[in-house]
């Protein structure tokens, strides 16, 4: 039965949306943990790490990959580590809200990358969603207006929009670096060791890493990496291949729409009119890019990485 027109069991509804609510704490605890950018990427991998290997050793038996598909998800895991890095500098530009709603547009991205590199040719709706979503991102950078929230609109947006790239890149390279038989935990601890790895080379041009310990400030990035990258991650990537693509596309949405409130209650962010119709503007665009990816076939693994709630 296919996942995009079976109805969903609420069980299955439920634990993706959990996923959602999870992940979109992503940024908050980052930024709670009031740590310099490289140092955040840096320790929500590294403490990551040991819960991961623990769950893919329970698993190891199913684990039936070649070496060169581990290598792969390790090279997948450089561009997700690059890809951290440059979201939590945008963050510190633009807040924790519009820099991860900037940073759900990987789904165009994603579109385009499997166009240019593996012939999947997108469909008109997603091609016509480009420019419109083009146009959200340059309300929400604030073009020029003094009264746009961030302490530097633009480079926040640029940032972000970069941040979309790589994890774009990411997915493409991850989705195939398993097989139909390998527990999702396996791929996604290599990854997380080549993210961590990334993280150290970048720290050596841009941004010493602190390797300090401090409390609270790594207590948050306990919880980043536990409890939204591993958990939240694991929840979304099982739930999401399950449900129909309109429902997948809303939980999608869930996650930077709940950050966006999270920023506003928390840290007091209050994006100006301009940035708020872009945000509702960028919404609607991955909205309607999700919903045509999420119609595609499953990939390697039962599931369709590429249309994972962002921030895990």
């Amino acid at each position: 039965m296919s996942s995009t027109t079976a109805k969903p069991s609420a069980s299955i509804v439920l634990t993706a949306v959990g996923g959602a609510v999870i992940i979109s704490f992503s940024a908050i605890f980052f930024e709670l943990s009031g740590t310099t950018p490289t140092t955040g990427a840096f320790f929500r991998n590294f403490y990551a790490l040991p819960l991961l290997a623990v769950i893919w050793l329970s698993r190891r038996s199913k684990d039936s990959r070649a070496p060169s598909r581990r290598w792969l998800a390790v090279v997948a895991g450089l561009a997700l580590g690059t890809d951290v890095v440059t979201w939590h500098f945008s963050i510190e530009s633009i807040g924790t809200g519009l820099a991860t709603l900037l940073a759900n547009t990987q789904v165009v991205f994603v579109a385009l990358g499997a166009w240019v590199f593996l012939g999947e040719r997108p469909r008109r709706a997603t091609m016509a969603s480009i420019p419109v979503i083009l146009i959200g991102v340059a309300l929400i950078s604030g073009v020029g207006r003094s009264d746009a929230f961030g302490t530097d609109p633009v480079r926040g947006t640029l940032l972000a929009m970069m941040a979309a790239v790589f994890y774009g890149t990411f997915i493409l390279v991850f989705r195939h670096a398993g097989d139909a038989r390998t527990p999702v935990a396996g791929p996604l601890f290599d990854a997380t060791i080549g993210a961590a790895l990334a993280v150290l080379g970048i720290s050596l041009f841009v941004e010493p890493i602190d390797f300090t310990f401090t409390w609270p400030g790594h207590g948050w990035l306990i919880a980043l990496a536990l409890v939204a990258q591993v958990a939240g991650w694991l929840l979304i990537s099982y739930a999401l291949p399950r449900l129909p693509a309109v429902e997948t596309a809303t939980i999608i949405l869930l996650q930077p729409a709940m950050t966006m409130m999270w920023g506003a209650l928390i840290f007091g962010e209050r994006p100006s009119p301009l940035q708020i119709t872009g945000a509702a503007i960028v919404l609607a665009g991955v909205a309607l890019v999700a919903v045509m990816r999420a119609t595609r076939p499953l990939d390697f693994d039962g599931s369709r990485p590429e249309t994972l709630s962002r921030r895990g």
